[in-house]
């Protein structure tokens, strides 16, 4: 059977082609309900969002992120459809990190791409047209990643695997595809994935030694094994974003990165529109209001990055004072 050809959607003019009278409905309730649920970090849209998509086709949107990116996903999946909303800014300090080192020679290494959003983002040109390695355990996810690596001309690599602390296998479980995890592997049913370290990428040769590179570590709870796995890497001109959930009050990666590595920490603050350092902990208690959101912090031990991320503050500070 051909796959119906996917809904087209153009985020900087709102256009949506190819949708029928259902599917356009069903984009209004998709926008309405980002924009209501925004004022309380979107609880309970992804499941509203899902439940409606069982009433619709099953088909893709492929949205245009910007001229040189397309990102394609089954239209109505809660988890990305809040791209509808054109307001709507998906994690946005890893998009003010991102578009703000455009011009820096850098790879980014994507662990747990998911579909392969900043990927795609990444090796598009407005971004900088870099080099990027998405790594991604699940076989249904993989799937996707793999496609909009095809829909982008194949700009990017994919790799099917986890990451950890050893090489090795995991299992692979859960039951949304945005947040499975190979934590507690032993006693769960799922997917059996291989385990490669982040040094490994080095020893293999996908990765040289002395470059720059941001490491994006969305790994659902094996970010410490990640950072464990990474040690080599993480000594060079490196960066780690990783995401500190909102219902861990211990803040234990940020924890883990202050007292068991050499990194110092950033963390995005809204109120500021600064990247601010993470001297103590309680930083944290104030930005990570949500509880059902993660929050993504920054650990390097480069004195680069650092630099980097004082000049993307003074950039946003001049741009607060014209406005």
């Amino acid at each position: 059977m051909i796959a119906p050809k996917p809904i087209q959607f153009d985020r900087a003019t709102g256009a949506l082609e190819g949708a029928n009278a259902l599917e356009r409905l069903a984009a209004c309730a998709l926008v309405m309900g980002a924009r209501v649920s925004s004022g309380f970090s979107y609880r309970g849209y992804n499941a509203a969002a899902n439940l409606m998509r069982k009433a619709l086709p099953q088909r893709d949107i492929a949205i245009k992120l910007n001229p040189d990116a397309t990102f394609v996903f089954p239209y109505g999946d809660g988890y990305w459809s809040k791209l509808l909303e054109l307001s709507y800014r998906y994690e946005i300090e890893l998009d003010l990190l991102f578009e703000g080192s455009a011009d820096v020679d850098y790879t980014l290494i994507d662990c747990g791409a998911n579909y392969g959003y900043w990927s795609v983002l990444v090796s598009s040109k407005p971004f900088g047209a870099h080099r990027a390695i998405a790594i991604e355990p699940s076989r249904a996810n993989f799937a996707r990643l793999a496609h909009n690596a095809h829909v982008n001309s194949d700009r990017f690599e994919v790799m099917k695997c986890a990451i950890g602390a050893q090489r090795g296998t995991a299992t692979l479980s859960g039951t949304k595809h945005e947040a499975l995890s190979i934590v507690g592997s032993a006693r769960a049913a799922g997917e059996d994935v291989p385990v490669i370290r982040l040094d490994d990428l080095l020893d293999e040769g996908r990765i040289a030694h002395g470059g720059k590179y941001l490491v994006k570590l969305d790994v659902e709870g094996v970010e410490i094994d990640a950072i464990r796995g990474g040690e080599r890497l993480l000594q060079g001109d490196t960066a780690i974003i990783c995401e500190e959930h909102g219902s861990d009050r211990d803040h234990t990666v940020s924890r883990f990165i202050l007292e068991h590595t050499p990194m110092k920490l950033v963390v995005y603050d809204p109120g500021s529109n600064q990247f601010e350092t993470v001297v103590d902990l309680a930083i944290l208690d104030r930005i990570k209001v949500a509880s059902n959101v993660g929050y993504n912090v920054v650990g390097t031990a480069s004195a680069f990055w650092q630099t980097r991320i004082e000049n993307l503050n003074a950039s946003a500070a001049k741009r607060s004072m014209r406005n």
